[in-house]
């Protein structure tokens, strides 16, 4: 599936950070870091620069922050012209101000995460950063339950007033099937004329990967992955199989191979992700995994963890007049 406008994005310690509160070590990063640029991925998401007035530095570790000397620690001896740091801002949940000039940054991609809703704020924090001389992106979250005329009228705003590169599809509850990825990637390609489409899925109902690739096949060329399918919840596509699929001489799988065994299979002891019947209901339902994610926090002797048909009647029941 070769086609040289690909751009490849391993998001493990950003997302994989929903899960343990971005406690990862600094030589967790870097090793994920070294790994995935020996592996020629194009560009490596370490963390959210988010606001510390609205995350506290003692509840969340480094990479909700992605403070400049931490990154610095990370890329020391390794930094490579090749792959791309990217850090993530919230829309609603981040500041300007944050963002240094890149001149004086290691990173070079501002990813702008934001519901329909925030699209102004969105855009705000994405003017910023491609004046502030970073390349950016706006991924839109939750986008299966967005209501389509919003969308369409965000879509036009984001093509208008911004000069972001693309514009993600963003399945946060994991919710969509191939042929809703197809609906979504025509309607971007409808109203982003100068802007390339990305793909962020997650897995909940074991499709990240199969969406991933109908979002490619239907001309998405900026594609989300992470390794071991590590993130929130059921997690993403795994970055490995996506580097399989692409059949690009560029990539070389065997460090994506040998971080996995190093430091992302361990992790397995102390963060709880993939596939489970908990984050398939709640995909299937296209909610919010937030109670799913509780559940599987509890110990495994804990009954409730386990009563799955409950949850899902929990889930569907009639609201009470």
């Amino acid at each position: 599936m070769y086609r040289p406008q690909i751009k490849v994005i391993d998001c493990t310690i950003r997302d994989g950070g929903l899960m343990n509160k971005s406690k990862f070590s600094v030589e967790t990063v870097r090793n994920v870091y070294k790994a995935v640029c020996a592996a020629g991925v194009d560009i490596v998401e370490l963390g959210y620069r988010n606001s510390k007035k609205m995350f506290s530095v003692d509840e969340y570790g480094l990479w909700r922050f992605c403070d400049e000397e931490n990154l610095k620690k990370v890329v020391d001896g390794i930094k490579s012209d090749k792959t791309k740091i990217a850090v993530m801002q919230d829309a609603h949940k981040a500041v300007a101000d944050d963002v240094l000039p890149k001149k004086e940054s290691v990173v070079d991609v501002i990813r702008i995460a934001t519901y329909v809703k925030d699209v102004d704020k969105a855009i705000k924090l994405a003017n910023n950063a491609t004046d502030k001389g970073y390349t950016a992106t706006i991924n839109i979250m939750a986008i299966s339950q967005a209501l389509e005329r919003d969308l369409d009228e965000a879509l036009q705003q984001i093509e208008a007033e911004t000069k972001i590169t693309a514009c993600y599809i963003v399945d946060s509850f994991g919710a969509l099937y191939s042929e809703d990825i197809d609906f979504f990637v025509d309607k971007y390609r409808k109203y982003l004329k100068n802007k390339e489409i990305g793909v962020h899925c997650h897995n909940h109902q074991q499709l990240g990967f199969a969406n991933t690739i109908a979002g490619i096949i239907r001309g998405a060329n900026y594609l989300d992955g992470t390794l071991y399918g590590l993130g929130r919840a059921a997690g993403n596509c795994p970055i490995e199989l996506l580097i399989s699929f692409l059949k690009n001489p560029k990539f070389d799988i065997r460090p994506l191979l040998d971080i996995i065994t190093k430091e992302i299979l361990p992790l397995a002891k102390e963060i709880s992700w993939g596939y489970t019947i908990p984050y398939m209901i709640t995909g299937t339902l296209n909610q919010h995994p937030e109670i799913a994610i509780k559940l599987m926090e509890m110990d495994d002797g804990a009954s409730e963890k386990f009563e799955f048909r409950k949850l899902y009647e929990e889930l569907t029941k009639e609201g009470e007049d």
